[in-house]
């Protein structure tokens, strides 16, 4: 399912803003935690890339 490039912004703002929550609370980039939220960020941008490139070869196409 791809979700619409509006959406994925709202999650990965919010993945982002996770992401710098715990780490300030962890204060280690290592931790597996950060490294666990820091990949939820990355998987969600890649959706968004895969999402725009989706949109755009269908546009093309018309």
């Amino acid at each position: 399912m791809v979700r619409n490039p509006e959406t994925l912004q709202e999650c990965i703002e919010n993945a982002r803003q996770r992401l710098y929550q715990m780490a300030n609370q962890y204060t280690n980039l290592q931790h597996p935690e950060v490294i666990r939220q820091s990949m939820v960020l990355d998987e969600l941008i890649n959706e968004y890339n895969d999402a725009r490139g989706f949109i755009s070869q269908r546009n093309h196409h018309i």
